[in-house]
């Protein structure tokens, strides 16, 4: 479908549908990319930004898709998705965001060098627990350019040195926004799938529903791991993604979300 029938059939959707209903359904009208440039542009629009949805959506995602996000925002948007971000964010978040936007990780490398590892791990303690105050670019360098294998080396490297998890350690050294993206970072890397479930865990747990997180994270990955995350998320919580969904939500919403998380695992 080309690009302008497709937003006109998404103009006409909204005008005969509302609430959370229709954002699910116009989420699914777009193009994989195109839908994840515009939840980041969405996040920086208007007063206020949701430092949030940009973390996720950066910290998850490969040097390849994140490439087709900045290209898709461009596209659609005019203006550049690093300079947007730049502008909308200060100080070690925004060096973690543009960090994490340029791709510098190597995704698919299996190769781990040992001494390399133990010396990160070493930097990390350094530039942390051993100090008084942290060296934060020492963490958001190390966090945002080795490979996912790697980093797992380093994290067992860095429990051996300092008795403690670098969660735990990024917990007590840092703070709000910075420290959930470095600990968003860390749980991508531990395990993508237990990662998204527990992001949809908690935008349904207590009271009130994070629509916006719900949906986004079934429509975005409907199609690539979400079956995968169904497993991880019964195994995490003791009960399944659909009958959360269903005590959770209702009516034609809830039936639309139930079609696209399909069958329990």
């Amino acid at each position: 479908m080309a690009w302008w029938k497709a937003w006109d059939l998404t103009e006409t959707l909204k005008s005969e549908l509302s609430g959370k209903f229709e954002r699910l359904i116009v989420a699914l009208m777009y193009l994989p990319y195109r839908y994840e440039a515009k939840e980041l542009h969405d996040a920086m629009k208007g007063l206020g930004t949701k430092e949030g949805v940009i973390i996720e959506i950066l910290a998850s995602r490969t040097k390849n898709q994140l490439q087709e996000i900045m290209k898709a925002y461009e596209e659609d948007y005019g203006s550049s998705l690093e300079e947007d971000i730049q502008a909308d964010t200060s100080g070690y978040l925004e060096r973690i965001l543009v960090c994490l936007l340029q791709g510098s990780r190597d995704d698919v490398s299996s190769f781990v060098d040992p001494g390399l590892a133990l010396q990160d791990a070493q930097d990390l303690y350094a530039a942390g627990e051993k100090i008084c105050g942290t060296d934060e670019m020492k963490f958001i360098t190390i966090l945002c350019t080795r490979s996912a294998t790697h980093l797992l080396r380093v994290f067992e490297e860095y429990e051996k040195i300092a008795n403690k998890s670098i969660e735990d350690s990024i917990n007590s050294e840092t703070h709000g926004s910075l420290e959930e993206a470095m600990l968003t970072v860390v749980k991508c890397t531990r395990n993508l799938h237990s990662y998204f479930a527990e992001r949809l865990y908690y935008a349904m747990k207590g009271a009130g529903t994070r629509d916006g997180t719900l949906i986004r994270n079934i429509v975005s990955r409907s199609e690539i791991d979400l079956n995968l995350i169904k497993c991880h998320f019964k195994k995490m919580y003791g009960k399944t993604l659909s009958s959360m969904i269903m005590e959770d939500t209702s009516g034609d919403y809830k039936n639309a979300l139930l079609s696209l998380v399909g069958s329990d695992p």
